[in-house]
């Protein structure tokens, strides 16, 4: 009877600490870190982040099944804020190609999607496949 007991909580505890660890899967969420650094700098413009407008940043690999559905998410949303005054960019990553970017970034997982604002600095961090409503409504205020 004891054995069950044991058995039944650590169920429940795994249960709610998978539920906690999946809460902020896919939302996106204002950036905490944007050190300055010449480094970073570097390898963002050399990917194509130069700071003259907007830019969705996602990392992928050809082995990440996710990917897929971020790049229809993240061309969907950039295809229909095309005609805006500031444009957002769409650049895709390979981070077995880029590693060092990655690292520069703390991308952790896969799917990981940035979104930067017209000088550059990274404005929110998605992990997993983004929502089209919430990358929207971040990067409409960008687009302006």
């Amino acid at each position: 009877m004891i054995e069950l007991a044991v058995l039944a909580a650590v169920v429940l505890a795994a249960v709610a600490v998978g539920l906690l660890l999946r809460r902020n899967q896919g939302r996106v969420r204002p950036a905490t870190l944007d050190p300055d650094t010449e480094q970073r700098a570097r390898l963002l413009d050399a990917a194509g982040v130069s700071g003259s407008a907007p830019a969705v940043l996602h990392f992928s690999a050809d082995w990440c099944g996710p990917c897929d559905a971020v790049r229809r998410v993240v061309a969907g949303v950039t295809a229909e804020l095309a005609d805006s005054p500031n444009a957002p960019r769409d650049i895709e990553i390979d981070i077995d190609a880029e590693p060092a970017l990655a690292r520069e970034l703390n991308v952790l997982s896969l799917p990981t999607t940035f979104v930067f604002d017209a000088e550059g600095k990274e404005r929110f961090r998605i992990s997993g496949v983004p929502k089209a409503g919430d990358l929207r409504t971040a990067l409409e205020p960008l687009t302006v």
